[in-house]
């Protein structure tokens, strides 16, 4: 196919434009939208991936952080054997030992995918990035592309706030830190949320001293207030916390350290926290600024995030976007969902709309915390506090948990009260990420009930009889503040 372009108002030049049954931009989820794609038409399909292939997840996201996170849960466990009468201290921690562990872990697999994506006659890569010339058409490189299909999974990057100063002062990123290879001796993360919490685990597990500074009132500010308050509570045992701060200045100080000036939420009063390193966690944004996506006819929100409809397809026909690019759930369990989404719509034809009634989220940090659904102010806005119900239980009021020696967390649920439909979930403690399968399989049934788990054989004693009982303790929302707050 050949265009005209005009290059300097007066010269008209023929510029071939390479057509593609499908062109996907990002090689994290929307890849497994490839081989259907592949097998549906006659033709090849270009896959564009300005960084390694694999998407987030795997090359500096979920895959390479937990790969961290478990040497640092292993450091908490062995610290706490004493506990049981086991006297097993941590006597040294190699830090280049386990982040090349996790490198030794991640770069096979990114290897792989790059020589499957270069070694494919189907396929055409470019490692460049893309941005929009016109609608269905990208300028990759020197090269012009084309297709009537088009899969926008563009992926994120971190967040860097207006920070005076920020520009002039080397900082870490949930992506740099994957290149550390000495540990810092001390570290201010600016973010109370997932990422800060679980690189604040790692480091302070590690031997950093860590300080945590987060703008809102609390850490973990989309978790319950309970949930955060009691993870706040746990994490200041490791490290030092301090809410309700905005970050204003970064410099360097005069010991050759570096200094985070904040100020109180709402005032003018300074502190001054200083560390070795600050690494920023303060959220993701998105990659749309090199896209262009106005020139393609695609649609984003004020903030620059994907806008889609119901079925994940984009203000143009053809153009449909999943994963972090629509700054919704930035899970990848949640990408995986909407490509499936996306394969039913935009390659069977089907009309699949998006359900995000039941997406879990897990933060991996100590403790841990695990949620779907509902949060309690939602369901009440929602339905009315008459209209739903609440139970708890402490693990340590289950035999497992009272074993483990565990004390204060515990697992919420919030039901409707004439239906048993299973509105949301939240728990603090070990385990959590696992405990809350079992409540998000319900959720995904026809009604929703929880009946299944209060009528299902759970085995005893095992950490799961902390969930089953949850739902046997059902209450009214003033009855379960009125118990939480005698405790």
């Amino acid at each position: 196919m050949w265009n005209l372009f005009h290059l300097k108002s007066i010269e008209v030049i023929l510029v071939s434009v390479e057509e593609y049954v499908g062109i996907v931009i990002g090689t994290g989820s929307a890849m497994s939208i490839v081989d259907p794609l592949l097998g549906e038409n006659d033709g090849k399909v270009a896959v564009i991936d300005k960084d390694e292939p694999g998407g987030i997840c795997l090359t500096r996201g979920c895959i390479p952080s937990k790969n961290l996170l478990y040497p640092a849960d292993l450091v908490r466990e062995i610290e706490k054997a004493q506990k049981f009468g086991i006297t097993a201290p941590v006597n040294k921690i190699d830090f280049n030992q386990v982040m090349e562990r996790m490198r030794s872990h991640i770069d096979p697999e990114i290897r792989s995918i790059e020589r499957g994506l270069s070694g494919s006659e189907a396929l055409d890569y470019y490692r460049e990035p893309a941005e929009f010339v016109e609608p269905y058409t990208l300028k990759v490189g020197g090269q012009r592309i084309r297709s009537d299909l088009i899969l926008l999974c563009t992926g994120s990057k971190p967040l860097i706030p207006p920070i005076e100063g920020i520009e002039e002062v080397d900082y870490l990123t949930s992506r740099s830190v994957l290149e550390l290879e000495t540990r810092p001796s001390s570290l201010i993360i600016v973010g109370g949320g997932y990422i800060g919490v679980e690189y604040a685990h790692f480091f302070s597990s590690m031997g950093t001293d860590v300080t945590v500074v987060e703008m809102k009132p609390r850490i973990l500010p989309r978790a319950e207030p309970e949930i955060s308050r009691l993870a706040e509570e746990k994490m200041k045992r490791y490290m030092d916390v301090s809410t309700g701060r905005r970050a204003v200045e970064i410099r360097g100080g005069p010991s050759g350290e570096k200094e985070l000036v904040t100020v109180e939420d709402g005032g003018k009063d300074k502190d001054i926290f200083s560390a070795e390193e600050i690494m920023i966690a303060s959220g993701r944004a998105p990659n749309t600024d090199l896209l262009n996506p106005k020139a393609g006819g695609i649609e984003t929100d004020e903030d620059g995030w994907i806008k889609v409809d119901e079925r994940l397809e984009t203000s143009q026909e053809g153009v449909w976007a999943l994963g972090d690019a629509l700054g919704r759930h930035m899970f990848k369990h949640a990408a995986n969902y909407e490509a499936r989404v996306v394969y039913r719509n935009a390659i069977l034809n089907r009309e699949t709309e998006v359900d995000y009634h039941a997406v879990p989220r897990a933060i991996f940090g100590h403790p841990k915390v695990a949620s779907v659904g509902m949060g309690e102010a939602e369901a009440v806005e929602r339905y009315g506090k008459e209209e739903i119900a609440i139970g708890s239980q402490k693990y340590e009021n289950t035999a497992k948990g009272e074993a483990m020696g565990v004390e204060d967390y515990f697992v919420k649920i919030i039901v409707k009260r004439d239906s048993g439909k299973i509105l949301g979930a939240h728990i603090v403690g070990p385990q959590a990420p696992i405990l809350i399968q079992e409540i998000v399989n319900l959720m995904y049934t026809e009604d929703g009930n929880f009946d299944p788990i209060r009528e299902g054989m759970h085995i005893h004693p095992a950490l799961s009889e902390v969930v089953e009982r949850a739902f046997f303790n059902l209450t009214s929302v003033d009855h379960y503040h009125h118990h939480l707050n005698r405790n």
